[in-house]
């Protein structure tokens, strides 16, 4: 292996060529080119193969990266994806969208050493893309059916990944999803220049040979109700996600051109679909021209500044009540955002949104880090005599998702959810206070990353196989 591995003294790291900022801030496709077949095998062998591999344990889906990387190291493609596969029902998207930053890549053990990071995602990226092309990843094929039936609400990555992972054990399996698409957020929330589109259409598409059933347009509570899919079901999956924005109780709050960070970006992904956005064609939720505010620090408010680049706003400002080492999102985004044009507004806090009928401006204050807050991050205070204005003709709130109320959205007061309004479950069966419906991903845990999404995709699958095994045994008995 010495002779093969371990090339971290020998190489340096080198990431794929990203497309420079004038060339991107044009379009909406993907910044970074994909690697070449030699840099590929060159960077992978770069691990240094470690005893306790870091990058694997800080990773959600335990992904064998090592292992993987050593088979791509040694041109073995289709064994590589196959590794990958194992763990991950959608290696091509965690390859384009998981903050590696924060994760893998950030707890490699040669980044630690000083020598750089295996650049573990843009790898993962390319043996899943190769994957597609040689046509090596095939539809579900069940070697013996199950007469038993799950239904699914909602068709985002933890919903989707159960509905595989269940499949492939047999069951009839029908995803219900309020949206046109499936794929959720992946369809909606995130820009083509992260995820193009098509590579979330393939997956699912592939899903649909594979005899999953998508029911598009249905919205629990209005279209069909949670008893009436709880007879036609075996057993539910809840993977509603988060979708409700976190809203800022301020000032001015109710002028026109103040829009959710999700109205915004599902406006811009939707026209990138082909689809008639009549507030984007007259203009409300597009950014041309416009000077244009977006509050927050995480990965979403990164979406909205650099979607609104994009769409030839005026100028782009990021505000953001902590500095950028408190941020919560990748810092890789907000590298790529400086870069094309981004200005961001450090240690500044929204007071009030000023205009008449619409924004015209913004009342900023400035801020001051003090002591650490339950977070570990340290907790912003107001500096007095410190506000100041700036002009704004949009602005976005960037400030996070909560979930909605399910128990009266589904007319099901016994549904029982936290303070935080995300669904209580046993976290040994990940069943809710309703017997034989399960909860998985954003609508339990709160909004957080598509890789816990899928991981908990995967554990609710295995939950529910276990219930239902249980449920043919006890007819067996009975009979």
């Amino acid at each position: 292996m010495s002779n093969k591995m371990l090339k971290f003294v020998e190489i340096d790291q080198e990431t794929p060529n990203k497309r420079t900022a004038d060339q991107r801030v044009d379009d909406f496709k993907e910044i970074y080119d994909r690697f070449i077949l030699d840099m590929v095998k060159q960077q992978s062998s770069r691990c240094s193969q470690c005893g306790i591999p870091f990058c694997q344990i800080h990773c959600p889906l335990q992904n064998n990266i090592p292992d993987w990387l050593k088979l791509a190291s040694e041109n073995r493609f289709e064994e590589a994806q196959e590794l990958a596969h194992s763990t991950n029902n959608m290696p091509e998207v965690c390859g384009r969208i998981c903050p590696q930053d924060l994760l893998c890549e950030g707890n490699c053990v040669i980044e630690q050493s000083g020598h750089g990071t295996v650049t573990i995602g843009s790898v993962e990226k390319y043996v899943a893309d190769i994957a597609w092309e040689k046509g090596w990843i095939k539809p579900i094929k069940v070697l013996k059916n199950i007469d038993q039936s799950v239904g699914i609400i909602g068709a985002g990555p933890a919903g989707i990944t159960c509905a595989e992972e269940l499949r492939k054990l047999g069951y009839k399996v029908t995803i219900y999803d309020r949206y046109d698409r499936p794929g959720g957020l992946l369809i909606y929330g995130i820009p083509n220049f992260k995820l193009e589109k098509f590579v979330v259409e393939r997956r699912t598409n592939l899903l649909k040979l594979g005899g999953i059933n998508f029911q598009q347009n249905i919205e629990v509570g209005k279209t069909i109700s949670l008893d009436e899919l709880k007879i036609k079901h075996d057993a539910i999956l809840i993977a509603a996600g988060v979708y409700k924005p976190r809203e800022a109780d301020l000032p001015g709050n109710d002028l026109k051109n103040i829009f959710s960070a999700l109205k915004f970006l599902t406006a811009s992904n939707r026209k990138g679909l082909g689809d008639k956005v009549i507030d984007f064609d007259n203009g409300i939720l597009s950014a041309e021209k416009k000077d244009v505010i977006v509050i927050g620090g995480g990965d979403t408010a990164m979406d909205c500044v650099r979607t609104a680049v994009r769409q030839n706003a005026k100028s782009v400002k990021c505000l953001y009540r902590r500095d950028k080492e408190n941020m919560p999102g990748s810092a890789r985004e907000v590298c790529n955002a400086k870069e094309e044009g981004v200005e961001f507004i450090w240690l500044s806090n929204l007071k009030k949104f000023i205009g008449t009928e619409k924004i015209s401006s913004v009342l900023i204050e400035k801020m001051k880090l003090g002591q650490p807050d339950s977070s570990g991050r340290k907790k912003p205070e107001s500096i007095p005599n410190s506000q100041f204005e700036i002009k704004a003709d949009m602005a976005i709130k960037a400030l996070g998702f909560d979930p909605e109320n399910l128990p009266k959205l589904f007319n099901c007061p016994d549904l029982l959810v936290s303070k935080w309004g995300t669904i209580k479950i046993n976290l040994k069966t990940m069943e809710t206070s309703l017997p034989g419906v399960f909860a998985a991903g954003d609508i339990v845990r709160g909004a957080s990353l598509v890789v816990w999404a899928i991981k908990d995709g995967r554990d609710a699958a295995t939950a529910i196989n276990k219930y239902l095994e249980l449920k043919r045994k006890s007819k067996t008995k009975a009979a």
